[in-house]
């Protein structure tokens, strides 16, 4: 079962979150191991499992970048680990911005730093507007192989600036 359905909604990049959190909510009361005690082992057993998809898929569907990984795999769209590629021309696109971190990282300038992240800002929300119409059309049952793949492009480029983000918030704080 996949965690669209253990929460009985729709699968979707962008979710209802107060229907996803009544939903956990009320599993959470539901599957409760306090209110199985008198239950044979196996029963037992079942609602323990039953309790930690819960949390596992609350928190899978709660966070928008797991939630967006998570659909592209019951697409069957990710690939291995570390097999995803991104475009060259984003990574050259990139070259600049990493040598401006690199600097940084040897020669620390809060002035950079802040122009830094106002870029990142705004390429993550450039990248999301240009794929947000997709993501929005998103239908499980009907949604083609060229969409997913724009889709998935843009998990890839979104994940690799946010390991630049978490890059200049450790040196930053260092």
């Amino acid at each position: 079962m996949n965690y669209f359905e253990f929460f009985e909604i729709e699968p979707g990049f962008f979710l209802d979150e107060d229907q996803l959190k009544s939903k956990f909510y009320q599993n959470s009361k539901q599957y409760h191991p306090d209110f199985y005690t008198m239950e044979s082992p196996a029963k037992q057993a079942e609602i323990m499992q039953l309790a930690v998809t819960n949390n596992k898929a609350y928190k899978i569907l709660s966070d928008f970048e797991s939630r967006m990984k998570y659909i592209l795999e019951l697409e069957n769209c990710m690939g291995e680990e570390g097999s995803n590629k991104l475009p060259q021309s984003f990574l050259m696109e990139m070259m600049e911005f990493n040598e401006k971190v690199m600097e940084l990282q040897f020669d620390f300038d809060q002035t950079i730093y802040d122009s830094c992240q106002e870029e990142l800002k705004n390429l993550s929300s450039n990248l999301l507007e240009n794929i947000k119409a997709d993501m929005l059309a998103y239908d499980a049952k009907t949604s083609k192989t060229d969409t997913l793949e724009r889709i998935k492009i843009f998990y890839l480029k979104n994940r690799y600036l946010l390991r630049i983000q978490e890059s200049l918030l450790k040196f930053a704080t260092a």
